[in-house]
């Protein structure tokens, strides 16, 4: 199968409930997102079976502590046959991920502004610069320290490709098709937009799982990727 841009996010409380929605994608998707909660819920067992049926694992445990926690923590997550793992965009978070990450193929993502915050937010949480100075800002830093890539919103997608260059992951959360329920994301697009704008990957989550045929929702949203490219080259 080829790889599809999608990463579904296995936002669940329980394993079943994630190995169900597996189950009913495993023909049209290759990557999987296990997050806080199912990571909490069904541990690294989870990821290695995933792992050891041939799927990619994005591990978004947005790591942020001492650079020699993150250090010997990545370490250990290399050790599982992670794809992606993401860290907070601070440089010594990340630099000290990369150094963790050794000679495996572990990819490290910055995390570079919650697609969940807005300027409002950030001003509550005491940031005095705006959020497009504080995102490329972050950009920066992660190219510097060394990560393979970055999570960033898909309306910011275009300026971290003129910022990184064409070598480097662009992973977009707050992905939803037209219509589509935002959830508690308020900074999103549509995958065809974000696909075209220069994002690699495309986490999606609830108008996949919650479908009443994920199968066919994936298939669908590909086919709206598709239509996407070939409106950008007619």
């Amino acid at each position: 199968m080829k790889t599809s841009p999608i990463i579904i996010a296995l936002d669940c409380d329980s394993a079943a409930e994630a190995k169900a929605i597996v189950k009913a994608t495993v023909d049209t998707v290759s990557y999987y997102k296990v997050g806080l909660e199912l990571y909490a819920v069904a541990g690294p067992k989870f990821v290695t079976d995933l792992v050891a049926k041939g799927k990619k694992v994005f591990l978004d445990l947005k790591l942020h502590d001492i650079g020699e926690t993150v250090k010997r923590a990545t370490a250990q997550i290399a050790t599982m046959g992670v794809s992606l793992l993401t860290v907070h965009a601070e440089p010594q978070v990340m630099r000290a991920a990369v150094a963790g990450k050794g000679k495996s193929k572990l990819k490290i993502l910055g995390v570079t502004v919650l697609t969940s915050l807005d300027q409002t937010d950030l001003h509550a949480m005491g940031y005095t610069q705006a959020l497009n100075a504080l995102f490329e800002l972050r950009v920066r830093n992660a190219a510097r320290a060394g990560v393979d890539g970055v999570v960033c919103s898909p309306l910011e997608v275009a300026k971290v490709r003129a910022l990184l260059g064409a070598g480097k992951l662009i992973v977009t959360p707050g992905v939803r098709s037209a219509g589509a329920a935002k959830g508690d994301q308020k900074r999103v697009a549509t995958p065809g937009d974000a696909i075209v704008a220069g994002s690699d990957l495309l986490v999606i989550g609830r108008q996949v799982t919650r479908a009443e045929d994920p199968n066919a929702e994936v298939k669908r949203i590909l086919s709206e990727i598709r239509a996407a490219k070939r409106r950008t080259t007619s």
